[in-house]
């Protein structure tokens, strides 16, 4: 995709299916990778560190692991709008089509990074998981 990033107007009414679909699976796996992290895996870092995570709100967790260690609470933040951005677009307005797509593409690589710091967190401080699984 890196010769047709970022998109323009002209560049995006004149693309092709396989573009289309390559723009759509990056859509696609940058909102269920952001999903999967937002829903699982932070959710269950503070579980498997016996913290109560029941009733607490998104924002609490976030502080949490911030606090942690384990993720930039703002960096994520920005990350889950620019998803919300991409999953509620209308199709109406090709500009802010446009620089949605501009968007993920050029955050794919901070969502990336961001869940390879959760990973290295995981890795370092929650080791015994793996003990317990053998």
């Amino acid at each position: 995709m890196k010769k047709d990033m970022p998109l323009t107007i002209e560049k995006y009414l004149s693309i092709d299916n396989i573009q289309s679909s390559f723009i759509d699976q990056l859509i696609f796996r940058f909102s269920k990778l952001q999903d999967t992290i937002g829903e699982s895996i932070l959710k269950g870092i503070l579980i498997l560190s016996e913290e109560d995570v029941e009733k607490k709100p998104f924002l609490d967790i976030l502080n949490r692991l911030e606090k942690l260690d384990v993720l930039d609470k703002n960096r994520w933040l920005e990350l889950r709008e620019v998803r919300n951005n991409i999953a509620h677009e209308c199709n109406f307005n090709q500009d802010e089509v446009v620089d949605n797509i501009n968007l993920v593409y050029e955050k794919s690589d901070e969502l990336i990074s961001t869940y390879n710091d959760i990973y290295r967190y995981i890795n370092n401080n929650m080791a015994y998981i793996n003990i317990i699984k053998k």
